[in-house]
């Protein structure tokens, strides 16, 4: 073995203490070794230990030890820094007699049983059910009617189920497959765990049972496991299988880590015991196990808070599936792309159904899970849930903050050859616009108004709201005929509405005869798309860069039924009878270049058309 056996440890713990008459039989070392070669449940780790046993043996020093206790003491610091197991342990008992269950009737069995067992019926229909000590499958046998007349029966009726294990530190192997079967609903076998048992030499595996006595509880309901450290053994087994099925949520502590087996052996004709583990249990699912680690619940808290805790947990899910219906049917009745919306809905219902929210433990964890159902089924990632802020308040602006808002909000350049450079990161509210657009003009528009060609720059803009989007196109027109600029479809109102150029702005126009181009990139989105998808469209701008990102009109919110969640949906699309919209899919250059070449490679073309039109008229 890499590590050296137990008896060198414990000399390493005496150090230099000698003593002068051994007080306990030499074979006490080489005999405690045996039991644990022969019956740990991990024969791996006990690689190379028969080869230290005979240095162990001839090594008699440490059971110059005069006291039975301390020599245990050194002794168990021994075996599980050999072993690295905290489970094994040494014990001195002169007075041990070992404990031999009662065989008891079933009716003296049952009152017993029900010491240990704890039912109620909480506000909600919410079951409570707690069990201090696990049945094994022989006593299931005798006393199965009664635990379904006195303690099933009463659970079976509730709307979610709440299984206390805080205080469960002992059971019965054989028991854990009625516990998982009458939690289930399986149509087909369970392979609940498998055990592998040391001294025997044998591999069991725990199937789920074929038929019961009485109904289960299905696998539907709502069910949440309660643990604490003092959870322990076959408890663990338990929790961890449900967990791992994806059947319960585990709430409170982390479990104690102990065994599936464990069992206590006289050390030859001493007074001393070694207490290891003979067994293990390895978890089909995961391939490990809880032991020594012990179970992770999924959402910790101080045990005495796990019940008022797993309480919010129930009540938030009896509300999930009214709320992920009412989510299809908004979806349904409201998102832009109709087919879209319906096979969204549809497949929204299906992950209901599957039992895919069954685990939701937080609202917060129900908003990021329905957020990504619907983003991952829709494509869009504007389709999402949304926090309800609501609108802030009015800003009350200075003529002179306005001044000083506008210039920071818009950058403007005029480059070689009179050729100007726009850029704005942010579309504006119609009206907000309109109010100050005076301002904008005067401050903005008049300094790149009177250029020979214009680069507009929408590498940044995150969009905003459309209502400025037709005010924006038509400086780009003349004012002698109103253009069709896009027909926008709203969903939620069942209406088209033409987008058109208008006939009056507040300053001069640029008109439809000097050169455009417009830079967008993959964060291009929004409202920004809308007016490149618009201008390309129309043939008024040659675009240059990246393909923008394919976002959506601006969502409207809807609250979700009575409840605080509500959804951000987009309702409105772009005209889609004479070709593919950007929505999803986003606008496609003219000239693909990287967006930070894109300014530089506009400035060329406009440099090298300019320059041309200068020498033709020379």
């Amino acid at each position: 073995m890499a590590k050296t056996l137990f008896l060198v440890a414990s000399l390493l713990v005496l150090g230099n203490v000698v003593f002068l008459h051994a007080s306990f039989p030499p074979s006490l070392i080489t005999d405690l070794a045996k039991i644990v070669m022969d019956n740990y449940c991990s024969p791996e780790k006990l690689s190379g230990m028969k080869e230290d046993i005979a240095t162990a043996g001839a090594n008699t020093d440490v059971l110059n030890i005069p006291d039975g206790e301390a020599l245990a003491k050194v002794l168990t610091d021994g075996v599980q820094t050999t072993v690295s197991d905290p489970r094994l342990r040494v014990s001195y008992e002169p007075n041990y007699v070992p404990v031999v269950p009662p065989q008891l009737p079933p009716e003296q069995l049952i009152a017993v049983l029900q010491t240990s067992i704890k039912l109620d019926i909480l506000e909600g229909n919410i079951g409570y059910l707690r069990i201090d000590s696990i049945i094994g499958e022989e006593v299931a046998e005798k006393v199965g009617p009664l635990l379904l007349e006195l303690v099933w029966s009463k659970i079976l009726p509730t709307s979610a189920l709440i299984f206390d294990l805080r205080y469960t530190s002992s059971g019965d192997i054989t028991g854990i497959p009625y516990i998982i079967s009458y939690l289930t609903d399986a149509k087909s076998e369970i392979h609940i765990d498998t055990i592998y048992d040391r001294p025997l030499n044998t591999t069991t595996k725990l199937l789920s049972m074929q038929s019961t006595l009485g109904q289960t509880y299905g696998g539907t309901k709502p069910l949440l496991v309660l643990t604490s450290k003092n959870t322990k053994d076959i408890a663990e087994d338990v929790a961890y299988c449900l967990k791992n099925l994806k059947r319960a949520t585990i709430v409170g502590e982390k479990t104690a880590g102990g065994s599936a087996k464990i069992k206590k052996f006289r050390v030859g004709d001493t007074d001393f015991y070694v207490t290891l583990p003979t067994a293990k249990s390895i978890n089909p699912i995961t391939g490990s196990s809880w032991e020594v680690t012990g179970v992770k619940p999924n959402v910790e808290v101080n045990a005495e808070e796990a019940l008022a805790t797993a309480l919010k947990i129930i009540n938030l899910r009896l509300q999930v599936p009214a709320i992920i219906e009412e989510s299809a049917t908004l979806v349904a009745n409201n998102y832009a792309f109709e087919s879209t919306a319906a096979d969204v809905a549809e497949k929204l219902k299906g992950h209901l159904a599957n039992g895919d929210y069954n685990m939701v433990v937080s609202k917060e964890s129900l908003e990021a899970k329905l957020s990504a159902d619907l983003q991952s089924l829709s494509g869009d990632k504007s389709l999402t849930v949304s926090s309800n802020t609501g609108a802030p308040p009015p800003m009350e602006y200075t003529p002179e903050m306005y001044i000083e808002l506008i210039k920071i909000s818009f950058h403007t350049d005029v480059f070689e050859n009179n050729i100007g450079y726009l850029r704005f990161d942010m579309f504006g509210d119609f009206e907000e616009v309109k109010a100050i657009a005076q301002v904008i003009v005067e401050h903005v528009w008049n300094k790149v108004l009177h250029t020979d060609a214009m680069i507009i720059d929408l590498r940044n803009n995150v969009g905003g709201p459309t209502t400025a989007i037709a005010g924006f196109c038509s400086y780009f027109f003349d004012g002698d005929k109103q253009i069709l600029l896009d027909k926008l479809y709203d969903r939620s109102t069942g209406t088209t509405t033409d987008l058109l150029t208008l006939g009056e702005l507040t300053g001069e126009r640029y008109g439809s005869k000097k050169s455009l181009i417009i830079l967008a990139s993959r964060a291009t989105a929004g409202a920004a798309e809308e007016f490149v998808y618009i201008m390309k469209r129309l043939g008024r701008a040659m675009i240059v860069g990246e393909t923008t990102a394919g976002a959506s009109h601006p969502p409207k919110v809807f609250q979700v039924g009575e409840s605080d969640i509500f959804l951000s949906i987009p309702t409105v699309h772009s005209d889609t009878s004479a070709g593919p919209g950007w929505e999803g899919a986003g606008v496609a250059p003219h000239i693909p270049v990287a967006a930070g070449a894109a300014l530089e490679t506009a400035k060329a073309i406009l440099n090298k058309h300019i320059g041309g039109q200068q020498h033709a008229a020379s």
